[in-house]
């Protein structure tokens, strides 16, 4: 499985973005997908995820009621709507695939991770 995550760029304060996941290889419409994100000097954080129906989510605390996590199962791709970014919002933001069904917060519960794209909030 290969994902390819896209939509980052350096935005203002209160801006929104939307980040895309596309997948290639063996499909992950059966498998939970996740974004997580990585500021500098500091550990990779769960950010949200999306069970494989596309129906349940999961939510860190600083995601949750400005990010919004989906799915297009027909596409492979998997989208997380960034809102009301802050400064603090910045880092590389990371897709992934879990082995399981259902939505993960662990990166260990992860086996597919894309590069990555960045996003830089200015204020």
């Amino acid at each position: 499985v290969q994902l390819q995550a896209c939509g980052g760029g350096l935005v203002q304060a209160g801006d929104s973005l939307r980040l895309s996941c596309e997948t290639s290889g063996r499909t992950v419409r059966n498998n939970a997908m996740g974004w997580f994100r990585k500021a500098p000097g500091q550990e990779r954080d769960f950010v949200a995820s999306v069970d494989w129906k596309g129906a349940g989510t999961l939510y860190s605390a600083f995601a949750k009621g400005r990010f919004i996590i989906s799915r297009d199962k027909s596409l492979d791709t998997v989208y997380l709507q960034l809102n009301s970014l802050g400064p603090e919002d910045t880092a590389v933001y990371y897709c992934a695939a879990s082995r399981y069904g259902t939505p993960r917060a662990k990166t260990s519960d992860y086996d597919y991770w894309g590069q990555g794209t960045e996003v830089t909030v200015s204020s």
